[in-house]
């Protein structure tokens, strides 16, 4: 019995995972139990264990008495017995005897060995679930075992996981003793024992696939800003560099599509987007509607967040739903926006401008209906009449390609733009009141400031650079040359 003990200790130490203090603490409950149930008592019985030999003994602690005293044959043993287990013993002396667990009753055993097994299990639940609650959405690998009622029982090792029905991916199928890669999603005690929740249709499945085969994104170079994902079918994921000279979509994608290919074959080949991530909502919003080719993104409704993105033609609105509308509405989630896609015809149609302009009134108090010579409507800076390269570049550098961007900035927003000069701050204003028509909050023209009412500086330039500069100033703000200026008094004649 005893070496069966000592090699169930081994299996228990090598195949669990159970620490060999707790298994010492078992196997002396156990023993001194089956003692206590035979003997009477277990307070001289004494177990000791060697783990890495896998052998077990219970000794009886006994005094040496005279036989004259002798009337505890559990806890005393008389001299001249003694010494037949230690001839040099004497009196008042305490020998261990070692116990034959074969004497022990076989009841005291069996319920011994039953309380035992239930507090191995205690443990073994305890120390399962602290291993794998610190690995919860970590990945795992494991083999498949079997199916039932839907749910995939996964071999991990140490412990049984489960897939639910509901945490599998519709596109991907399993026979017997398949490696399968899965992430821990949930950890949880239950009366018949441990349960391992497992995924892999959690988007967060995916971006861990992505921290696997792309070293920048673990090295914090390429940030996961967003992903959503319908699993088996597609998923969008939005990636942004904290380096200028690395592509975040290049470096997903791998040198000749190798990282992506792998990531895909890993899903059973289901789609996936990479695009770039973008503060600015309208260009977020044409990345995440890809493939298809978006035209204009037109903010209808800033504060509900709707959008409108308009497309060439009929085979691009196609491709910018998808199909069942799946591309769309991966892009709503991604985007956090209500995005309605129509054509260029459409947009026509549904006279989209009277829209745009109502929704331009509510967020800036304006008109975007602006016209050029021909006209067509204009909505960008660079299209303004009169308006420098110079400053479209400048803007543009600080995300300002919009005419109503740049109407809703003041001129102290605007000074503060750097290379904007106060002249340039003179110019801009003029060209919004020549271009801009202003509505009140019930869409009435209000009249423009005239010309007689807006004080304009002299206009000079640099002799050095040619950069525009006004009368206050001692340096160009260009070139950094230093200015002065000769002002002639006009004379009146009496």
């Amino acid at each position: 019995m005893i070496t069966e003990i000592g090699d169930a200790i081994h299996q228990i130490v090598q195949e669990k995972g159970v620490s060999s203090d707790l298994i010492e603490r078992v196997i002396e409950e156990f023993l001194k139990a089956a003692y206590k149930k035979t003997f009477g008592t277990d307070e001289n019985a004494v177990v000791k264990t060697d783990l890495t030999a896998g052998s077990v003994k219970i000794f009886s602690q006994k005094r040496v008495v005279d036989e004259d005293d002798y009337y505890d044959p559990v806890a005393e043993i008389v001299l001249e017995e003694a010494r037949e287990f230690n001839p040099e013993c004497q009196l008042d002396d305490q020998l261990l005897i070692e116990v034959d667990p074969k004497e022990f009753d076989r009841q005291s055993v069996a319920n011994a060995k039953q309380r035992a097994k239930a507090f191995l299990r205690d443990i073994q639940k305890d120390t399962l679930y602290s291993e794998f609650q610190d690995k919860v959405n970590e990945m795992i690998i494991g083999y498949y075992q079997r199916e039932r009622n839907g749910v995939i029982y996964i071999d991990l090792g140490k412990t049984e996981g489960i897939m639910p029905k509901k945490n599998q991916s519709p596109r991907e199928s399993y026979r017997v003793g398949d490696r399968i890669k899965s992430m821990i999603q949930e950890v949880r005690k239950t009366p018949t024992g441990l349960q391992i929740v497992l995924t892999r249709r959690d988007p967060e499945f995916v971006k861990k696939i992505f921290e696997l085969e792309v070293p920048e994104i673990s090295d914090g170079i390429i940030t996961i800003e967003k992903i959503v994902r319908e699993a088996g079918y597609r998923t969008k994921i939005a990636v942004r560099s904290s380096k200028q000279d690395v592509d975040p979509i290049g470096a997903c994608v791998g040198l000749k599509g190798v990282r992506i290919q792998s990531i895909m074959k890993e899903l059973e080949g289901e789609r996936i987007d990479i695009l770039k991530y973008d503060p600015e909502p309208r260009e977020f919003i044409r990345n995440a509607l890809s493939p298809a080719q978006v035209l204009q993104v037109i903010i209808l409704d800033e504060g509900r967040k709707q959008a409108l993105a308009v497309v060439p033609d009929e085979s691009q609105l196609s491709l910018a739903i998808g199909k069942q509308g799946l591309n769309v509405k991966l892009a709503n989630k991604l985007v956090d926006w209500s995005i309605d896609v129509r054509t260029e015809e459409q947009l026509a149609d549904m006279d989209i401008n009277q829209e745009s302009k109502a929704a331009a009134h509510r967020l800036f108090g304006v008109d975007q209906n602006l016209e050029d010579e021909e006209g067509g409507s204009i909505t960008r800076i660079s299209e303004l009449e009169g308006i420098s390269v110079r400053l479209v570049d400048i803007l543009a550098q600080n995300g300002l390609s919009l005419i109503e961007d740049l109407v809703a900035l003041s001129k102290d927003d605007l000074a503060k733009i750097e290379g904007i000069s106060p002249l340039d701050v003179t110019s801009l204003t003029q060209l919004i009141n020549e271009n801009v028509e202003f509505v009140d909050e019930e869409g009435q023209t209000v009249a423009q400031p005239s010309e007689e009412d807006v004080e304009y500086e002299e206009e000079y330039e640099c002799p050095e650079c040619g950069h525009g500069v006004t009368l206050d100033m001692t340096t160009c703000p260009s070139c950094g040359v230093g200015l002065s200026f000769e002002i002639e008094e006009e004379t009146t004649e009496e």
